[in-house]
């Protein structure tokens, strides 16, 4: 089997690529997530940082009264061979070794002022940092903001909800084991960190209990009802520690001193000699690391099952983004088509009706057309007045001896060139229609979508090609109104049959009424005739446009583009495939995760059972 520390540095080594590449929390559970790490939690003023120090063996974190760890602080312990130099490693500055630990001190104090500012604020943006040092075990610990009761001065009134949701967020999670801090000069009953421990961990499972300042206890008091589990019993024993005193650090007392320090405490303490083996800050990390072992352990076959599955998901969003484009000539001409013709049928669903929209054009066949044929100012036009003026005109010095054919001629061709607005009007709403479904095609091609240049490219050649149908759609169309005007129906007018004129004594008063009855019959003959040709335009301008638009858009559309891509030389071609740098950073981002999820499930399983 593989050993404790080779075990636990390759989950401390998948947990800082986890979070270089930003695989840290989020929706689901993620690798990091799924590695089982120590939270350590206490009150205020518990000694929950003199812990961390003694646990790493150096004094690097920030002191004072109040709210001092402001953002969640992820500590990776990384075992090194012995001999080699104690360093620390903060992620947002990874190329920046500090061998100096008051160095890392002022750092953790910077970076939590570039988020808070110097303020008592808190952030739940962790900082991350990395201590390499053959003194400490292989461990990933997260201080977090000393649990409160009170807001002070300074601090918003929800800081104390607040501190404790962020501690909660990361203690309710199944893979987190508790690291519970309360002092043993208080009561254990009013520990902050066991009652919420309690609460996230009723079974104790996870909760491992520390007590500090045992040093400062009362005389005649101890604290072994607690240490020995008769106080508050959990699953994994009691481990006591005893920390710097303030004069120990105002005189820079070396965190390995303190450890022998505190090591003759137990071993000469009448109270607690019998447990001295079992306390201490070396014994809790040692049996920490050892626990963590055990867990990782048994949490394997879930990890591995975590670690597939996410697999499966970033092959798949790859397949779905598409993978990288083969470089020569053939390949990317092949490509460019296969994505033309993708955008293609959808385009054609579109219209067919597999996809919304084409039923749009049919409603400017359906509704636009006939309402703009019913607004054409035909009363006007055919109004007594202008029959009379336009008949007369034709007449010019010659009076009409029967009919008024030239009258006839003039107010039908006046009347029939009206329809060219309709007729235009429809041509441009169908063109509309289809600009707008190649729009929307090219948005719902998902493989296109990697490829702007591309994108933009059969967008222009698909307008170009609508423009091309909507001008030979025009052209045909005028030519139906022009046909009307050109070549009257001759039967429509000798199926007319004249009526004799009421009151129509020339000679009697009523001779300007039958002028004006003349006129009107004139008006409605010529009415009736223009509605007949209205009917027949109603149904051959729709005809015309989807053979002259529709139908060439679904047989020929990228034609003229697919001609000339295939003259393209290949930089050309490849200048159509060029990517959205935003999708390169996204295939590049998967690619990461892929390779790491990869190793991580090819390292666990060559680590775990050997």
């Amino acid at each position: 089997m593989a050993t404790m520390e080779s075990l636990i540095g390759l989950v401390n080594r998948i947990q800082r690529a986890c979070t270089v590449l930003g695989d840290y929390g989020g929706e689901g559970m993620s690798l990091w997530e799924a590695l089982p790490s120590v939270a350590v939690v206490g009150g205020q003023s518990s000694g929950k940082s003199s812990v961390l120090e003694s646990v790493v063996g150096r004094d690097f974190l920030p002191r004072g009264s109040g709210i001092v760890t402001r953002r969640p602080l992820v500590l990776q312990l990384h075992k090194t061979e012995r001999g080699q130099s104690e360093y620390a490693e903060f992620l947002h500055a990874p190329k920046r070794r500090l061998a100096d630990f008051a160095a890392v001190r002022k750092e953790i104090q910077d970076e939590t002022d570039r988020i808070t500012g110097k303020s008592k604020q808190i952030s739940n943006i962790p900082i991350h940092l990395s201590i390499y040092s053959p003194n400490v075990v292989n461990l990933t610990l997260i201080d977090l903001p000393g649990l409160t009761k009170v807001a002070v001065e300074g601090q918003p009134e929800t800081i104390v909800e607040d501190i404790e949701n962020m501690v909660r967020s990361y203690v309710e999670k199944p893979n987190c084991i508790i690291l519970a801090i309360s002092p043993a000069n208080q009561d254990i009953a009013t520990s902050d960190a066991i009652k919420l421990a309690r609460e996230v961990d009723p079974t104790g499972e996870r909760t491992f209990g520390v007590l500090t300042k045992l040093d400062l206890m009362d005389k005649g008091t101890n604290a072994l009802d607690v240490l020995e589990g008769r106080a508050y019993r959990l699953q994994h024993p009691w481990v006591g520690i005893v920390n710097r005193s303030q004069a120990d650090i105002n005189k820079n007392v070396d965190m390995i001193a303190a450890r022998r320090k505190e090591h003759e405490y137990f071993e000469t303490s009448p109270e607690y000699g019998h447990l001295s083996s079992k306390m201490g800050s070396e014994y809790l990390a040692k049996l920490l690391s050892k626990h963590l072992e055990t867990v990782i352990r048994q949490r394997i076959p879930s990890i591995i099952a975590l670690i597939n599955k996410t697999i499966d998901e970033l092959n798949a969003e790859l397949d779905r983004i598409g993978r990288p484009i083969a470089v020569d000539s053939g390949a990317q001409l092949y490509t460019i088509l296969e994505l033309c013709r993708a955008f293609d049928r959808i385009f054609k669903e579109h219209l067919d009706g597999g996809r919304p929209g084409g039923d749009r054009i049919y409603g400017v066949f359906d509704h636009q057309l006939p309402a703009a044929l019913k607004k054409l100012p035909f009363d006007r036009h055919l109004s007594l007045k202008n029959v009379q003026k336009i008949v007369s005109e034709a007449d010019g010095y010659q009076p009409h001896l029967i009919a008024p054919e030239q009258g006839y001629r003039r107010l039908i061709d006046g009347s029939i060139s009206y329809f060219k607005g309709p007729a235009e009007a429809s041509v441009d709403a169908v063109h509309f229609v289809l600009k707008e479904l190649v729009r929307k095609s090219i948005a719902e091609t998902e493989e296109l979508k990697r490829f702007p240049t591309l994108s933009s490219d059969i967008a222009a050649a698909a307008t170009e090609a609508l423009e091309r149908f909507r001008d030979e759609s025009r052209k045909t169309i005028l030519r139906l109104v022009d046909m009307e005007s050109s070549y009257l129906t001759v039967e429509f007018f000798r199926k007319l049959h004249l009526e004799p004129e009421k009151n129509s004594n020339p000679s009697g008063p009523n001779a300007d009424r039958y002028s004006d009855n003349h006129f009107r019959r004139i008006g409605s003959n010529v009415n009736a005739y223009i509605n007949m040709v209205c009917e027949t335009l109603k149904n051959s301008i729709p005809k015309a446009v989807v053979y002259c638009q529709v139908r060439e858009a679904k047989r020929s559309l990228l034609n003229h583009f697919y001609t000339q891509v295939g003259r393209r030389e290949k930089e050309r071609l490849g200048a159509m495939l060029d990517e959205d740098p935003a999708l390169m950073e996204r295939r590049t981002t998967i690619a990461k995760r892929l390779e790491l999820y990869k190793s991580a499930r090819d390292e666990i399983d060559s680590v775990a059972w050997k």
